[in-house]
């Protein structure tokens, strides 16, 4: 059907109203096309904008995260560095080296400079294997000034050490001091230390489990441990464990991960080991085992002088013990250091291998020895069994073993 010559004028004028609203936007068209800014033009038009970004306002810190903030800042003066320096005497020469071993984070324990770490901080290692302890440290408080330190006690079964640091007592402030029997699962916890040589880095978490059992260094294993997933890692041991109040609930020793690094594990010892177990420390230089008569070379020494790295090489015995009465041979040299003749080796202890003089304290630490021990001894080129008749030890003070 044709369209009506009315559809067709209708639908021309729509047509022309079209073209005529097309040809009057034309100029207007072109002139936006010549004119579009090149992107050189934009960058250096927006250029011109360059100021200061207002500051977006925000509500105060949560109650939270003002405990956590003054918590920080209470603890951080009781929260040290401490550098491991390993003092080695060459018997031949006489010369001693200085040796910078590790790092780690200690914690001002009281008011007369003593401060407490982990024993691991402060040994010596040879590819991953603990051969040695330090006497020598070096401690750097908040403030950033450095003081000598000496350790004066040692618990190898509960991997504690503790350091004299001859610094002004003024500048010591002791940790406060918590109770461990009372945590709970789910309470918050605070772990301020020195990982990787980052001083006095806070990290936030809570307790994850309680009565943890770990392992330690020299064979014996550390009850009742607090698990953590605030993150701890290397450098992070010695360091304080804190509850939401700011006080010592544990001392960070170990993670659990084969990457050496956090994963959210972390094992504490918990407060009430360390305050029954420091004090005595302090008194007396460590958990007094039985006495024998004897001292060892240390086993770094042993290692670099004589290629030994399994056993105890005896330095000295005293004639008036349970040592000297049993006939144990001691290192002797002469006046210019050359070995004259060699000293008995100890290999085992009853029944089981020594590997380094910290597993054998640790062994004494935690066993009631009977009264008479036994020891396997290289003699000559021969192992022989030493037994060492304790019950008849005239001298009742404690003497190094």
């Amino acid at each position: 059907m044709n369209p009506s010559p009315r559809r067709l004028l209708s639908v021309l004028a729509t047509l022309l109203a079209c073209l005529a609203a097309t040809l009057a936007a034309w100029p207007l068209m072109a002139q936006s096309t010549a004119q579009a800014p090149s992107e050189e033009a934009t960058i250096q038009r927006f250029r011109a904008h360059a100021a200061p970004r207002a500051v977006a306002k925000r509500p105060p810190l949560s109650a939270e995260e003002q405990n956590t903030i003054r918590r920080f800042k209470e603890a951080k003066p009781s929260v040290v560095y401490v550098s491991a320096i390993a003092p080695v005497q060459d018997l031949r020469t006489r010369d001693i080296t200085k040796i910078p071993t590790g790092t780690g984070t200690g914690f001002v324990w009281d008011e007369w400079g003593h401060v407490v770490t982990n024993h691991h901080v402060i040994t010596v290692e040879d590819q991953g294997k603990r051969i040695g302890d330090v006497d020598e440290v070096e401690v750097t408080l908040a403030d950033g000034k450095t003081y000598k330190g000496r350790v004066i006690g040692t618990s190898f079964a509960y991997d504690i050490s503790v350091l004299q640091v001859f610094a002004p007592l003024g500048a010591m402030r002791p940790i406060p001091i918590g109770r461990s029997s009372d945590l709970q699962v789910g309470q918050a916890v605070m772990a301020i230390g020195n990982p990787f040589g980052l001083d006095h880095t806070l990290t936030r978490g809570v307790i994850s489990a309680l009565g943890r059992e770990i392992g330690t260094g020299y064979n014996t294993h550390i009850l009742n441990v607090i698990q953590t997933d605030a993150a701890v890692n290397p450098g992070n041991s010695g360091g304080p464990l804190l509850d939401s109040a700011g006080r010592l609930v544990g001392m960070n020793t170990a993670i659990a991960a084969a990457t050496g690094a956090s994963v959210g594990i972390g094992f504490a010892i918990p407060v009430d080991t360390l305050n029954r177990v420091v004090p005595l420390l302090i008194a007396k230089g460590r958990l007094e085992p039985p006495r024998m008569g004897f001292e060892t070379l240390g086993s770094y020494e042993a290692q670099q002088i004589f290629g030994i790295t399994r056993g105890l090489v005896v330095k000295v015995v005293d004639p008036d013990s349970p040592a000297g009465r049993a006939g144990l041979r001691a290192l002797e040299v002469d006046a210019s250091g050359r070995v004259k003749t060699m000293g008995d080796i100890l290999l085992g202890y009853q029944g089981r291998q020594i590997e380094n003089e910290g597993q054998f304290m640790a062994m004494l630490e935690l066993e009631s020895p009977a009264d008479e021990v036994v020891f396997d001894v290289l003699r000559d080129g021969r192992v022989i069994k030493v037994k060492l008749n304790l019950k008849t030890s005239k001298k009742k003070e404690p003497t190094s073993i």
